[in-house]
């Protein structure tokens, strides 16, 4: 403020020389009266800027910086470059801020921010999610007293932070959530959380499946190979007993080969997320085929019926969709006992197309009907194992199903029958006769 004590310096000076002026001009009266005046004057100037500044921190923004003179000019414009400053840094930090808040809001993972007493001070709607917390009940309040876990109070207490840590959570739902600390600075906080579950059922159903898989094929093989130990160990092999052994070796034989085109089908449907191939698919003739078929695998042993309530045809492929059609008239054949009814239909319910067996077999207990499509899941082992079934069937039915953006439904009732639809989209008619 160098430029202001000059300016007050030269204004005092020259109203000693004005009040000096009169002084020796007239009389000393005349000089005091003349000093008084430009000092009530300086005041009254100096009273006003004052004035116009206090109002100004009522309300500091650079547009209402006031207008001054001499001195205060330099003062108001100097306060004008400074406040203009700071507004243009707060202008910046907010921004910056709320493109920290809207990335964070944007996460797919959870984000809560904890000061140095664990108390939340911001939750971006996953971690709400992932936690079961409020946005606006919880800020404020220690998380060890929101998330009553004694995993993850351990995992507080102890602060090693180094390896995420595992929870499930029941309600609302189930969860399963991996949860890290990270601190950022000397006294804050980051809790990540990260929804697993479905990673966790992955990984559930890859080890069921690989221990599934080994069960499956390790009976056929322990029977084959103990048919060829024990023929290995005969001196002589009289034709009687060959021909007691051979038709159980190739019944264990089809047996590994079905369950190994099986996998092989199901591993190309998996690794290619849309069908391969997009034709006109005759339904008509479909339908015929199946019917032939259901009847050679029933043996005269049930009644097949088919209603045909629409000529329309699928775009799609049509080996693949064979192979789900035909996988659903092979279960109601399988698991109808003798003397049971199946029916296959192919109609049209408004916009959409829907092809269903129906059977009058055994059933299925409404518990187990979400996991059918589920490799190698079954409802009774015994009873499926000793139909011939390897398990893959209706995975590879909803596979086929999912890239021909259809869908299964199944209606059951134990010891009464079922009943399973693929229900296909308008967009999958293509007409009713050949182009």
């Amino acid at each position: 403020m160098p430029e202001f004590l000059k300016r007050t310096l030269a204004s005092l000076l020259a109203t000693a020389v004005i009040g000096l002026g009169f002084w020796l001009g007239s009389s000393a009266e005349d000089g005091l009266i003349a000093v008084a005046i430009c000092l009530g004057g300086w005041l009254a100037f100096n009273l006003y800027h004052v004035a116009l500044l206090l109002r100004w921190l009522q309300r500091p923004t650079p547009e209402r910086v006031p207008d001054g003179f001499g001195v205060w000019h330099t003062i108001f414009m100097t306060l004008y470059r400074t406040t203009r400053t700071q507004s243009q840094s707060q202008k910046k930090l907010t921004h910056a801020l709320e493109r920290f808040i809207n990335a964070g809001e944007a996460m797919p993972d959870g984000v809560v921010v904890l000061d140095e007493h664990d108390r939340i001070e911001w939750i971006n709607p996953m971690a709400v999610e992932h936690l079961g917390l409020d946005r606006k009940r919880d800020v404020g309040n220690q998380i060890l007293n929101l998330i009553r876990q004694p995993a993850f109070h351990a995992y507080m207490n102890e602060a090693r932070f180094s390896q995420p840590l595992v929870l499930n959570f029941v309600q609302p739902r189930e969860l399963v959530i991996s949860l890290q600390m990270v601190p950022f600075d000397s006294t804050r906080k980051l809790l990540l959380t990260r929804d697993i579950t479905q990673l966790e059922r992955v990984q559930t159903v890859h080890k069921d499946f690989v221990a599934n898989v080994s069960h499956e094929l390790r009976t056929p093989l322990t029977v084959v190979g103990g048919f060829l130990e024990t023929l290995g160990d005969m001196p002589q092999v009289d034709d009687a007993t060959f021909r007691q052994f051979l038709p159980m070796m190739m019944e264990q034989s089809r047996r590994m080969q079905s369950l190994v085109e099986d996998l092989l089908t199901l591993s190309k449907l998996e690794n290619s997320p849309k069908a391969t191939v997009s034709e006109r698919v005759d339904m008509q003739d479909m339908l015929d085929t199946l019917m032939v078929e259901a009847e050679g695998l029933s043996h005269g042993r049930h009644q097949v019926k088919l209603d045909r309530h629409s000529d329309a045809w699928l775009w799609g492929s049509q080996q693949e969709l064979h192979s789900a059609f035909g996988n659903l008239v092979s279960n109601a054949v399988r698991y109808t006992p003798e003397g049971g009814c199946i029916t296959l239909s192919w109609k049209e319910e408004g916009e959409q197309l829907r092809f269903s067996v129906a059977d009058t077999g055994i059933g299925i207990p409404r518990e187990h009907i979400p996991r059918l499509t589920e490799r190698f899941y079954r409802v009774d082992r015994g009873r499926s194992r000793g139909s011939g079934g390897t398990g893959l069937g209706l995975a590879i039915v909803k596979h086929v199903l999912a890239r021909h953006h259809a869908r299964l439904e199944i209606r059951s009732e134990p010891d009464k029958g079922s009943v399973f639809s693929a229900v296909f989209p308008r967009d999958r008619r293509s007409g009713s006769q050949a182009a």
